[in-house]
């Protein structure tokens, strides 16, 4: 039995034991950048293509050799990293506490829910954009692959509760389901959440309370 085999088998016996618990690894957001193939260049330079630094734990989605910096009515945050590959929109993600520094108040939207959101100037080595919108601060969510949304009982879209045990231990309520053949099972929240729980990278939650209504966050 080679080691390829051999970590495919450890793999499902890990993945079984989360589903059977309803156990998700917990993995903490930093401050991050989604950019369009237009902002890229205008950030960047004509003809320039994102460079991979490493994977990240979602299939297909790396994080960039490049950084960038935000620019606010109050402050600033240097080296923020881009992700990959490019969007259609561009995206902004930071914390509440980076929302304080840069002077501006980012909305808790899920991925993807821009309309409305504040704007933000981004400085590239090459050129400076402000978009309008799409600064957010992310809703709490966890990636599922379809097998795991089944296994767990619950669908896309719906809010969940997740306990996390510890010294600072904590319930997070209004957790959303995303489920995608695409998506490996992992819950992601921001470094204020983290840094609240004493929560470190890999640590379990698990799944408590699948709540009826599947309204959008922010909601009421």
């Amino acid at each position: 039995m080679n080691k390829e085999t051999i970590r495919e088998i450890v793999e499902e016996m890990v993945k079984n034991s989360f589903q059977k618990d309803k156990m998700v690894p917990i993995a903490a957001s930093n401050r991050h950048i989604h950019l369009s193939p237009e902002h890229v260049e205008r950030l960047f330079g004509r003809g320039y293509e994102l460079t991979k630094l490493k994977d990240l734990s979602q299939p297909h989605q790396f994080a960039a050799k490049e950084t960038l910096t935000l620019i606010g009515p109050k402050g600033k945050i240097q080296n923020v990293r881009v992700l990959g590959p490019v969007r259609g929109s561009t995206q902004v993600e930071v914390s509440l506490f980076d929302g304080f520094t840069l002077g501006v108040k980012p909305p808790i939207r899920n991925s993807g829910d821009i309309n409305g959101s504040e704007p933000i100037t981004i400085q590239g080595p090459r050129g400076q954009i402000m978009i309008k919108e799409g600064l957010i601060c992310a809703a709490r969510h966890i990636h599922m692959h379809t097998s795991d949304g089944e296994s767990f009982g619950v669908n896309d879209g719906e809010l969940v509760q997740v306990k996390v045990d510890g010294v600072r231990g904590v319930i997070f309520t209004n957790v959303l389901i995303r489920v995608s053949p695409k998506f490996k099972l992992e819950m992601h929240i921001d470094l204020d959440e983290a840094n609240a729980a004493e929560i470190k990278n890999g640590q379990l939650g698990e799944i408590i309370v699948a709540l009826e209504s599947r309204k959008q966050v922010g909601e009421k």
